[in-house]
């Protein structure tokens, strides 16, 4: 669908970078952002945002559409095609709170970006990692350790069990050929996975280096979910672009990743969420005690983050059905942090780690994915979390037929 002219009047514009808003229109055209002053071009479709705050269409970099239930065993059991037709729901309803962009970071495929891209499905845009990559009785091996379950392939809808360094080579040049984004790999423990303890590094030296090293030869990078200082400088010090989580941070790992140039990824809605509502959805016991643990240390991580220099962006990692959860990562964040580092974070921080600076941003050039927030964040920040907004990708409306 071609976008006409649009324009976007009396709003105060927050760009994706800058302290505070101005008030300037914003103008559209074929998708793309054309001038931000002077008057409505001729023809053009004018929203008046009077009182409102224009935003560049927020990124969500810790996404997992085929992430439909909190119990890995059974998820990675279900047919691909059951699972992809919640995914498309997943999607749509991401777009509609106002995240034009997901980086998907355990699953996904070519054909599920194809039918994004040509309108097949509605939803953001959407960058891919493939299945996650694991150690056998690492995060994404979902068989518990109490029953005999071999297997010869380890592969599931999320995550691939594959161990040793010429068979991660081969993973990480598959994924790269058929459209992967970036690599995912599992260098700690997690919440939900059965046998690993949250603080155990995983993947060897050798092993983790051969991950980067077959993505940067292709000019991508590897994302690492990990939570302890030992898994994160075992990442970072190998390479690693993004630590998705981290909430253990401390001051030693946090200064390495701003010496490297590593992102971090906070995902603090999905430890809110699985406290709040886990046990009502079937969350093990065991997960709800390691829950515990990084819940509390969760905003203590932004602090360590911002000392030290380290670039913040924005996640949400929300499994079955607390997707629904997805803006309530700005009520937690606001807990530390004010709007504008906030907003920074899934914008052009978010856009950054992607790579695609006409995204996270309101200038001319620039992807016209917008988001009208209905009020001011900076007088109050739950406009932030609120449903209420309108939602541009490309231009165009999403209640438009997107």
């Amino acid at each position: 669908m071609t976008a006409p002219p649009l324009s976007i009047v009396n709003g105060s514009v927050f760009d994706g970078s800058s302290a505070e808003p101005a008030e300037h229109p914003v103008h559209a055209a074929d998708g793309r952002i054309v001038g931000l002053d002077g008057p409505p071009p001729d023809g053009a479709r004018v929203l008046d945002a009077a009182g409102r705050t224009v935003i560049p269409g927020l990124i969500d970099c810790h996404f997992h559409a085929y992430g439909i239930g909190l119990d890995l065993l059974e998820l990675e059991g279900q047919p691909l095609s059951y699972v992809t037709a919640k995914a498309s729901v997943r999607l749509r309803r991401a777009l509609r709170r106002g995240f034009t962009t997901v980086r998907d970071v355990a699953g996904g495929d070519i054909g599920l970006q194809n039918a994004l891209a040509e309108g097949v499905l509605s939803g953001p845009r959407y960058f891919f990692t493939g299945r996650a990559l694991t150690q056998t009785g690492g995060h994404a091996d979902p068989r518990p350790g109490h029953l005999h379950l071999e297997t010869t392939c380890g592969c599931g809808h999320m995550g691939e069990i594959v161990d040793g360094e010429d068979n991660l080579r081969r993973a990480v040049r598959e994924r790269l050929r058929t459209g992967s984004h970036a690599i995912k790999i599992f260098t700690s423990g997690g919440v939900v996975s059965p046998t690993d303890p949250i603080r155990m590094p995983q993947y060897s030296t050798g092993e983790v280096r051969a991950v980067v090293d077959e993505a940067s030869r292709r000019d991508s990078y590897v994302a690492s979910h990990a939570y302890s200082p030992e898994a994160i400088e075992h990442a970072v010090a190998n390479g690693v672009r993004t630590i998705e989580h981290g909430n253990l941070l401390d001051s030693g790992s946090a200064r390495l990743m701003a010496e490297r140039g590593a992102f971090l990824v906070p995902t603090l809605i999905a430890y809110d969420a699985m406290q709040r509502r886990g046990s009502d959805l079937g969350l093990p016991e065991v997960s709800r005690v390691k829950n515990e643990e990084v819940l509390e240390a969760g905003l203590d991580s932004l602090a360590i983050a911002r000392a030290a220099g380290v670039e913040i962006g924005l996640g949400t990692d929300l499994m079955g059905d607390l997707e629904d959860d997805q803006l309530l990562e700005f009520r937690v964040r606001s807990e530390a942090e004010r709007p504008e580092a906030i907003l920074r974070s899934a914008t052009s921080v978010n856009a950054a780690i992607i790579g695609r600076s006409d995204l996270g941003a309101v200038r001319e050039g620039a992807a016209a994915d917008l988001v009208i927030l209905d009020g001011d964040p900076w007088k109050d920040a739950a406009v932030l979390w609120s449903p209420r907004r309108t939602v541009l990708q490309g231009g165009i409306p999403v209640e438009d037929g997107r």
